[in-house]
């Protein structure tokens, strides 16, 4: 067996691995087509109550059209109560939250930095003052909500989930490859993931925005005790271990503003590789007890937050010791014939197997959210090429996760757009 072989084997090996592990996505997908609904039912017709929670620092510029957004819900106005955390802020977010009659709390801590901290400040106070709602629904200031999100996160509220996440879709898919690729991936993720999981009927995952949690979680956690980088990830895998089914409310649409430059980008998806393996090291050897007491959902969340990069990190670094390998070759043979074989053939066929692979998730995606995509047709389809670019721009970015130390920093927001503005051009 020569060092050729041993190469090929390693590649086979890594493919095959990668298959097993995730061949049940695939499934999902054919499951979200062909599959029966085996989602709870609605329990009942009661009208909860709810707190919406946003925390915000230096979000005057789009703090107020999400609460524009908010006070034209289709639900009684007397049933939803908005509260806006002003946290270390520096302009006049807290101003334009009063204005839109949200009950602002400012917060003022530089030690404790971060989304979580400020959710676990709030909802100790609302404990602390036995609040009456129902149960809780997280924005981000950046976004903007459909008319419908809590009339229908309550009917999926009702079928007695105690935490849901919804539909995000995006504010500025068009703007460029770096805004269409998050873009494409949240779709992505809130079709053939979530709204999976929920007619296959497992636990879904919460994704940053959008989400909804029952007060009894929220005291029976005495707040919110995540503050991991990626508090989302961490409250999911949290929920998976302890057996708690988060749902998907299909019909609640949330409206994200997306990173537009490729620094923000790796900042931000920097910290969510950081925050990944951080949710791996804390909640690793539970979620390996979890499978083998037969929980799916603790399988599901293994392959969320840790092997699928590690399978194409270790796939290229297995191609470029072939391509090192190769030239070695090509120094003793100087031909054409000799650098393609040994040198091109194995980046080119690592390339265009993983590019293919994801190009076909992000075609099935378009197929069918082409209608709810606020982009013109164009740069739809441009954009689908360039979105395995997109994708694979992850894997240095997840190889310096491991060796940096990341902590969280904010990113400006600045799409003002309406929600008149967003959904106009998804209805023409």
């Amino acid at each position: 067996m020569d060092i050729q072989d041993i190469f090929t084997i390693c590649n086979i090996i890594l493919t095959a691995s990668f298959v097993i592990c995730y061949i049940y996505q695939f499934f999902y997908i054919f499951w979200v087509f062909l599959g029966k609904d085996k989602s709870q039912p609605v329990q009942s017709d009661k009208l909860n109550k709810f707190g919406v929670i946003i925390s915000a620092r230096d979000e005057e510029n789009v703090i107020g059209h999400l609460l524009e957004s908010i006070n034209r819900q289709d639900y009684p106005k007397e049933l939803i109560k908005i509260f806006l955390i002003a946290d270390n802020c520096t302009d006049n977010t807290a101003q334009v939250g009063r204005e839109h009659g949200a009950i602002v709390l400012e917060r003022n801590n530089k030690e404790l930095i971060g989304k979580g901290y400020a959710l676990d400040f709030l909802f100790k106070k609302l404990i602390a003052e036995k609040d009456d709602c129902d149960a809780y629904i997280v924005f981000d200031a950046d976004n903007l909500v459909d008319k419908n999100f809590v009339k229908e996160m309550n009917i999926n509220f009702n079928r007695g989930y105690k935490a849901l996440t919804s539909y995000r879709n995006s504010k500025n898919y068009g703007t460029n490859w770096i805004s269409a690729g998050y873009s494409l991936w949240f779709l992505r993720e809130a079709k053939y993931l979530n709204h999976a999981r929920m007619r296959f009927n497992t636990s879904c995952a919460i994704s940053g925005t959008g989400f909804c949690i029952s007060r009894e979680i929220i005291e029976g956690n005495g707040g919110w005790p995540y503050h991991l980088l990626t508090e989302d990830i961490e409250f999911s895998t949290d929920m998976a271990v302890r057996g708690v089914k988060i749902g998907y409310s299909g019909g609640s649409i949330v409206y994200d503003e997306q990173p537009e430059t490729f620094r923000q980008s790796w900042r931000q998806r920097l910290r969510w590789s950081k925050g990944f393996y951080q949710v791996f090291g804390k909640y690793g050897g539970k979620l390996f007890k979890g499978i083998f007491r037969g929980k799916f959902a603790c399988y599901d969340m293994l392959m969320t937050i840790f092997p699928a990069l590690m399978f194409t990190i270790l796939s290229l670094c297995c191609c470029i010791a072939e391509f090192i390998y190769g030239m070695t070759i090509f120094a003793d043979y100087p031909e054409f014939s000799v650098f393609f074989e040994f040198c091109m053939v194995p980046v080119l066929y690592f390339c265009s197997i993983i590019y293919m692979l994801i190009f076909i998730v992000g075609f099935i995606t378009l197929i069918t959210e082409w209608d709810v995509i606020d982009c013109p047709p164009g740069k739809i389809i441009k954009y689908l090429f360039t979105f395995p670019i997109f994708m694979l721009s992850y894997c240095p970015i997840a190889i310096a996760a491991i060796f940096k130390k990341v902590e969280w920093t904010p990113i400006k927001h600045s799409v003002t757009k309406s929600i008149d503005d967003v959904q106009s051009t998804t209805e023409e």
